[in-house]
């Protein structure tokens, strides 16, 4: 199977890190993260990999040159001007059969191969992996009436939702819905297939996972690949 890793975005997030610095590069201990990604593919058998850039593009392709010191194959996708997430999909060439699509700045233990073999096993045309993550409100919430009467107090709430990780498995039929050189974003896909009637599934994942777009996120990252490295560094 092929992969699409999406390492374009500014990372305006990590700022100023990534001001001279491109997310996908910065580091998880003192690994590049999106080393770390190509690690684990390899791992599974994923070998063709296209990596998807943009803002500082240079550095990521000069680091990770074509993919021979991992032992696999990787050629680039440079976009001239920001296309969103979904948007890059529209430039590569040569997606004619499943492949897979996921963020260049994802920390994960999760198995590929499971994603995959849970797509072909329930044929969608899109599979997203879903991850439960909580969210503690530090505030007393009030629910309050229109005209100020209070109904109830709620101190510090946790609300779950089931976020996307970043990962999906796509058919190759997807890409008629994404128009070549216009920006579009996964959300705005996933809601125009699924208006479209189109079968889209979710993956729900039950190992580690962090995107680390955040700092708070980015620290949590490294503590916890520090205690655990040996649970995603795949060696080639």
């Amino acid at each position: 199977m092929r992969a699409v890793i999406l390492a374009g975005g500014k990372g305006k997030r990590l700022t100023p890190y990534t001001t001279i610095f491109p997310k996908p590069l910065m580091p998880i201990d003192d690994i590049p993260i999106i080393e770390i990604i190509v690690k684990q593919l390899r791992h599974y058998g994923i070998t063709d990999i296209t990596i998807a850039v943009g803002h500082l593009g240079e550095l990521i392709m000069a680091f990770l040159g074509n993919g021979e010191k991992y032992k696999v194959k990787i050629s680039y996708s440079k976009e001239n001007e920001p296309l969103g997430t979904a948007g890059p999909l529209s430039l590569i060439k040569g997606l004619d059969e499943t492949f897979m699509v996921l963020n260049g700045d994802l920390l994960t233990t999760l198995d590929y191969l499971k994603l995959i073999k849970y797509h072909k096993l329930n044929s969608p045309l899109v599979t997203v992996g879903t991850y439960n993550r909580e969210y503690k409100i530090e505030l007393g919430v009030l629910k309050v009436t229109e005209n100020g009467e209070i109904k109830n107090y709620i101190e510090k709430p946790i609300n779950k939702y089931q976020v996307s990780m970043g990962i999906y498995i796509f058919e190759p039929a997807v890409l008629k819905y994404i128009s070549k050189d216009k920006k579009m974003d996964f959300p705005e896909l996933i809601k125009t297939l699924i208006s479209n009637k189109e079968k889209v599934i979710s993956y729900p994942c039950k190992d580690f996972w962090l995107d680390i777009g955040m700092p708070q996120d980015y620290e949590a990252a490294i503590k916890e690949f520090k205690k655990n490295k040996n649970l995603f560094i795949k060696e080639v």
